[in-house]
């Protein structure tokens, strides 16, 4: 005998909860898995390239992170060091991986670089003549500062190292939600509604129209505590759940097909678009604005088949439309295990090909790229990214600074095409 949650919730209503709540839950795992590492309220951590760990990482830029605390009578003074020809971005999130603010000189082309304030909106605080107010609707913060390795990672680090954060004043600090730490690859269950109240409560959803399904999360949390409910509920999320979120996460939730690649709908900013919200703090956290970057996504060749290490692909792009057409600043394309979005590994330590590496192009300009095992006997050597035997993988093409067909939607890449 079952029982059911005195409203009748429904089966499809547990499931669009669940997957609302796990774009929480996935910040929150991150933000405790920070802090264990040694992260410290409002100390920018400087990531040597490369050496970040999370899903999806662009291995273009060097890397600096922080959560910031802010409060009405204190702020954050962040200095941003003088940079041109190179992009750069300082990323602010929130807990559910929204993106308040970005510094860079495409938003701020008469403060560009000195000193920003980062203000709790409403904030009675007094700041340095000269500093740059940026208010955010939030207390806590997460911060991604960004910065191009481009032809010269030496210059690229000496500059990341000169980005600063100074507190101004005595910010109230939170306490840290003991929401379940998962893997990846294993998401939780029905422990999920059982962090669901401590998830909701320690970051509210800005986003409008949330809610309706707050509520439904709230009530499905409350129901759990019975136990007959308990296993109807787990049930449902193994059975139901698990398998809507896979589904959602082949066109990242409401994202568009074409030539097998997946562009998303929306990106950093979503709206009332919770399931690529979710699907992108999985699948890539901390993902920014789409005006800064896309993101496109590869799983399947041009026949439709998922793409495995074990077979060699191409990608042939015709001289006018090569990727530097479509991206202000630079792009990419790294290949990651269909599993944990990691890159995948090999003896040459080349994790991605973009407008840095030593490609060659055919006598008629177009560009081919190689994705293979084992070096293609008519590959240049540097159009050529290994894919170690053994596995499903996918790939990522970014365009940072996105324009043309990239930037109106338009455009997609062309598709891989499998050799034979």
């Amino acid at each position: 005998m079952t029982s059911k949650p005195t409203r009748g919730v429904s089966d499809k209503e547990i499931s669009d909860a669940y997957i609302y709540l796990l774009g929480r839950l996935v910040v929150a795992r991150q933000q405790q898995l920070d802090f264990q590492e040694g992260f410290v309220w409002n100390n920018l951590v400087h990531r040597k390239p490369g050496e970040v760990d999370w899903p999806n990482p662009n291995l273009d830029v060097a890397y600096s992170e922080a959560w910031i605390a802010v409060d009405e009578n204190s702020y954050l003074l962040v200095t941003v060091p003088q940079i041109t020809g190179r992009y750069y971005t300082v990323q602010f999130l929130n807990g559910w991986g929204e993106t308040l603010a970005n510094i860079n000189e495409r938003l701020f082309p008469d403060h560009a670089s000195g000193q920003f304030a980062i203000c709790y909106q409403g904030g009675n605080v007094s700041i340095p003549v000269g500093a740059k107010r940026i208010d955010l609707p939030v207390k806590y913060a997460r911060v991604l500062a960004r910065v191009e390795l481009g032809a010269n990672w030496d210059e690229a680090v000496t500059l990341q190292q000169q980005f600063r954060f100074e507190t101004i004043g005595t910010p109230a600090l939170p306490d840290i939600p003991n929401t379940p730490i998962f893997n990846l690859n294993q998401l939780p269950g029905v422990e999920a509604f059982e962090a669901a109240a401590l998830a909701l409560a320690s970051e509210r959803d800005l986003n409008p129209g949330m809610q309706t399904l707050q509520a439904i999360t709230r009530e499905v949390a409350t129901a759990v505590k019975n136990p007959l409910e308990r296993a109807r509920v787990d049930r449902i999320i193994h059975e139901r759940a698990f398998a809507d979120f896979a589904r959602a996460g082949t066109i990242i939730g409401h994202g568009t097909i074409r030539n097998n690649w997946v562009r998303p709908s929306a990106c950093g900013v979503y709206g009332d678009d919770y399931l690529s919200r979710s699907c992108i703090n999985y699948g890539g956290i901390w993902a920014n604005v789409l005006d800064e970057v896309l993101y496109y996504k590869g799983a399947m060749d041009s026949t439709g088949a998922l793409l495995h290490s074990d077979n060699s692909y191409t990608i042939t792009f015709p001289k006018d439309e090569l990727p530097s057409r479509y991206a202000k600043y630079f792009w990419s394309v790294i290949a990651v295990d269909a599993k944990y979005m990691r890159v995948l590994p090999n003896a040459l330590h080349r994790y991605l090909l973009n407008n840095q590496s030593e490609l060659e192009y055919a006598k008629d300009g177009s560009l081919t790229l190689y994705f293979a095992p084992l070096w293609p006997r008519e590959a240049p050597g540097g159009n050529w990214l290994p894919t170690p035997k053994g596995q499903n993988y996918r790939l990522t093409f970014r365009f940072y600074g996105p324009r043309d067909g990239v930037a109106n939607g338009s455009y997609y890449p062309p598709a891989i095409q499998r050799r034979q």
